[in-house]
């Protein structure tokens, strides 16, 4: 995968700060007042081994930042009339703990398509989207994609982001994946874990039912 920068803004009580977030679809990082932050989750930004200690320029909760917020634009793949065009998602995330709040707003055909105003994880953020879209319109993400999934344990919860399993490595077999227990039995040949903004070459739409829709079903009708 290859790294993907989004420009955007850091603000807490002791002021705002422009700064860029980096992912390669799966380690988020950024760096703000000299300290790098890195993680698997927005909510789990932590300094990152070898930096200086973070000290009171920040609220760390278990070790990752909170009490702030955060607010980038990234480009989005849309596929309408059979073809790729390129939307623009707005997302604004509140980190506080132990809830955190996002909203998400996708630019697209001059047009805006929001998600509600404190969702609790971006797979139900991007959800509301692709539910207000017009017909034939979808989004080309992790989230919508053929080959990803959640481990099938509702108790655990899916968390705000980075939880998502892809199985491109294993197209074939989770094609015919229809319920928790096939995912189950693929669990283990998942070929990481991915943010649910991602969007990558091997993407194919979900199924709207049946075989390959998996554990949580299709998009954005899901289970979990």
């Amino acid at each position: 995968m290859t790294d993907e920068s989004w420009a955007g803004w850091y603000r807490d009580r002791q002021g705002s700060d422009a700064v860029v977030l980096t992912t390669d679809g799966q380690q988020l990082r950024l760096r703000t007042r000299g300290i790098d932050f890195e993680g698997t989750s927005f909510d789990g930004l932590a300094p990152a081994v070898g930096t200086p200690p973070a000290d009171d320029r920040f609220t760390l909760v278990d070790g990752a930042l909170s009490d702030c917020v955060l607010e980038w634009d990234l480009p989005l793949p849309v596929i309408w009339d059979g073809a790729v065009h390129q939307a623009t998602l707005s997302c604004l995330l509140s980190l506080r703990r132990p809830d955190s709040h996002l909203g998400l707003e996708l630019q697209f055909g001059g047009a805006a398509y929001a998600s509600h105003r404190a969702e609790s994880d971006f797979a139900s953020a991007l959800a509301t989207i692709q539910r207000a879209l017009p017909p034939g319109v979808r989004i080309q993400t992790c989230i919508a994609c053929a080959f990803s999934d959640y481990f099938p344990a509702p108790a655990t919860g899916r968390g705000l982001s980075g939880g998502l399993a892809c199985f491109r490595g294993a197209k074939d077999a989770y094609r015919g994946a229809a319920g928790e227990g096939d995912v189950r039995d693929l669990w283990d040949r998942r070929t990481g874990f991915v943010q649910e903004i991602w969007s990558c070459r091997e993407y194919e739409p979900r199924p709207e039912q049946g075989a390959g829709t998996g554990h949580r079903g299709a998009f954005p009708l899901e289970h979990a």
